[in-house]
């Protein structure tokens, strides 16, 4: 045995080693390189690629970072066959990359353990149900679409609705003991103000950050996506419930697509590869609410996921596709945003399939009844705009007009209003009891103590 070990230990390492055949457009061709699909490799001395697919015996490497100076016969070395990232408790404060350097100029992060981006998915017999609340801070969400611990949430809206703003409300006031925000594919500039303003110091604090702007390499939009997940589940194993944030699929959606496009898949639904909607699932179904299983604690990811909708289109590829996995969706309205109605989710269009299974008991009644009010106002919005209603036709629309503005007060929250779970209940009680006992008494507004009457008309050619 002596004897063998010497011999083993008397051999040289030898490096995978291939070299550069050639170049089309952002994709590098390399031959000899036995490298498995995903493995991370360094062309030359100092450009990082990933092995994206083969043909015809030569590997196929997007770069990290420009291609710029790569020349054929560049050698080619593999680093890393199992992508990796760093976790721990270390993160916590901290912005990374998708390669896990820190990137916020606290210098390098250290003491950490490695774990694979792309573990094998956990079985469906190891998960737990969700059975218990998740208390997001925000008003409209707790209420109206009330969230469990283990659910996954897409917040679907198009440009400038507030959807960031919403995200670091909740990441300040949920009831998590962590926080890992994936953004992915993000403006420069909107990173830092997310930090400062909407996370603000108590926010950051308790979260870790992954970042990946628009102006990097699809490659590692995609990797710094699965790096956020898997620090997630490292918490998660600790036994911890991890609020999850990622911002946003649609653009993890679109650097696949590249990646696709570049390995030689065919464009398929508007001009999506397939394998966008097969990474879809597998980065979906990462979040949930887990048992205990041997090396890990059972804890839970509550996924919130945003989905940036083009042309406020709710049934566009990606918005479809993930609304059919998610257990729930939350829908900022333009309308509202437009009239200061702020988080502007639309609570009528808004879906949350655990909330009759978390939602205390006492809250069901007046949840149920607040959305047939809002129901019975939207039904003649567009009669009261233009003075067509006529006041006493429908107790429930009369009681629905009465309650609307009260209603919209409970659903309103600027950034730094916080309120307790259980006075925000109360309130919507109150309302929804006044405006049942309104309907009852024939469209009398009980809670001012008098008949409510439609406001007047001024007569045509008046003076005002």
């Amino acid at each position: 045995m002596r004897e063998s070990m010497a011999r083993v230990g008397g051999f040289e390492a030898r490096r995978v080693v291939g070299s550069v055949t050639g170049l089309r457009g952002l994709t590098v061709r390399a031959c000899d390189l036995p490298a498995p699909l995903g493995a991370l490799v360094r062309i030359g001395s100092d450009l990082d690629a990933e092995v994206i697919g083969f043909e015809a015996r030569q590997a196929i490497l997007l770069p990290l970072s420009s291609p710029t100076g790569v020349r054929a016969g560049d050698r080619v070395t593999l680093i890393d066959p199992t992508p990796c990232i760093g976790v721990g408790d270390r993160l916590k404060g901290r912005v990374i990359d998708g390669l896990g350097r820190a990137i916020d100029g606290g210098g390098a992060v250290r003491g950490l353990s490695w774990r694979p981006i792309r573990p094998e998915p956990i079985s469906a017999m190891s998960r737990k149900p969700i059975d218990t609340m998740m208390r997001t801070g925000v008003r409209a969400i707790d209420l109206m679409t009330t969230m469990g611990l283990g659910q996954r949430m897409g917040v679907f809206a198009g440009p400038g609705v507030g959807k960031s703003t919403l995200l670091g409300m909740i990441a300040r006031r949920s009831a998590a003991d962590v926080n890992v925000i994936a953004m992915i594919g993000e403006r420069g500039r909107e990173v830092r103000e997310f930090i400062e303003d909407a996370l603000g110091e108590q926010g950051l604090s308790r979260s870790v950050l992954v970042v990946s702007t628009s102006d990097e390499s699809p490659v590692m939009r995609v990797r710094a996506a699965m790096a956020a997940c898997t620090i997630a589940e490292h918490f998660r194993d600790q036994g911890l419930n991890v609020m999850f944030m990622l911002d946003s699929v649609t653009r993890f959606a679109h650097a696949q697509r590249q990646i696709g496009l570049a390995s030689g898949e065919p464009p398929a639904t508007k001009g999506y590869t397939p394998s966008v909607f097969a990474q879809l699932p597998i980065l979906l179904e990462r979040a949930g609410a887990t048992e205990d299983r041997p090396g890990a604690k059972g804890g839970t990811i509550t996924g919130i996921y945003t989905v940036l909708v083009e042309g406020d289109d709710l049934t566009e590829p990606i918005s479809d596709a993930v609304r059919g996995i998610l257990d729930g969706h939350l829908v900022l309205s333009r309308r509202l945003a437009q009239r200061g109605h702020f988080p502007a989710v639309d609570v009528l269009d808004s879906v949350s399939r655990v909330s009759t299974r978390v939602a205390p008991e006492d809250l069901l009644g007046p949840r149920t009844a607040a959305m047939r009010l809002l129901a019975s106002y939207q039904d003649v919005e567009e009669l009261l705009q233009i003075g067509a209603y006529a006041r006493g036709s429908n107790p429930e629309t009369d009681a629905a007009i009465d309650a609307k503005p009260r209603l919209d007060s409970v659903l309103r929250q600027t950034v730094g209003e916080g309120e307790p779970f259980e006075v925000s209940k109360a309130r919507l009680a109150t309302i929804t009891e006044e405006a049942m006992a309104s309907m009852r008494n024939g469209g009398r507004d009980t809670s001012a103590g008098r008949t409510a009457r439609a406001p007047a008309t001024p007569k045509q050619g008046g003076r005002k």
